[in-house]
């Protein structure tokens, strides 16, 4: 294992536990996909709070580590070939924990692809347009007086749903009877809509009934109710 320490976020967030994997968040939709995955692994690790408040996500020392200021980040002391790795993007992780522990993504390769395309209908599509709707319905964007934006996102939300209730019709989770990282990306940003964005009502959350059965049993796992208060915020 090399030290870590030459990394610079260490300086700023130090390590209690260099051994472990280091991960760098805030209990957002993004930020709990990994900690909820690790939670579900029973991986050690050490998480750090990465402060919006404070600015800590533009700060020179998270920069280092993730030139997109965004979070999650992780720093993994035994990544591939037994050199520390330095990893963004909260899809690129739960697809290196899934890859490096073989679980929570299916071995078979056509049910591998399959499970990463429901992946990347979380990355490009239900993580942007539910953001979106949360800051013209819950944020600055719900001073505005043309409604147009909004309504434009509550159109493409429920079109999303209306795709997931569809898919979830006789399936316990998104790939059937195995629960994976497809549904550890998906429904905390189905739980943010419909909780802390307030827009179950808006969007016709009711209608889809296969979404609020899964999303039900995803919220009892414990892991899953770990996972959601860490970071624990200051």
């Amino acid at each position: 294992m090399t030290d870590i320490s030459v990394f610079p976020i260490t300086q700023k967030w130090p390590a209690q536990h260099p051994e472990r994997l280091q991960l760098y968040s805030l209990p957002t939709p993004n930020g709990v996909k990994v900690s909820i995955l690790l939670e579900e692994m029973g991986m050690a690790y050490e998480p750090h709070l990465v402060s919006f408040e404070k600015n800590d996500q533009t700060s020179p020392a998270f920069l280092s580590l993730n030139p997109n200021n965004k979070i999650p980040a992780i720093l993994d002391p035994h990544g591939p070939g037994g050199k520390p790795l330095a990893l963004f993007e909260s899809g690129a992780i739960l697809v290196y924990l899934a890859e490096k522990t073989g679980k929570f993504i299916p071995h078979d390769a056509a049910q591998r692809y399959e499970c990463l395309q429901w992946l990347m209908f979380q990355m490009g599509g239900i993580g942007p347009m539910f953001g979106q709707l949360g800051f013209f319905h819950k944020f600055a964007g719900k001073d505005f007086d043309d409604k147009r934006p909004r309504d434009r996102y509550v159109a493409e939300s429920k079109r999303l749903l209306a795709v997931l209730d569809q898919h979830l019709q006789g399936r316990d989770w998104m790939m059937g009877e195995d629960y994976t990282i497809a549904d550890i990306a998906i429904f905390p940003w189905v739980r943010n809509l419909v909780g802390f964005y307030g827009a179950g009502e808006l969007v016709g959350f009711a209608e889809f009934v296969n979404v609020q059965r899964v999303l039900a049993a995803f919220v009892e796992r414990p892991a899953v109710v770990r996972g959601l208060g860490i970071p624990a915020r200051g």
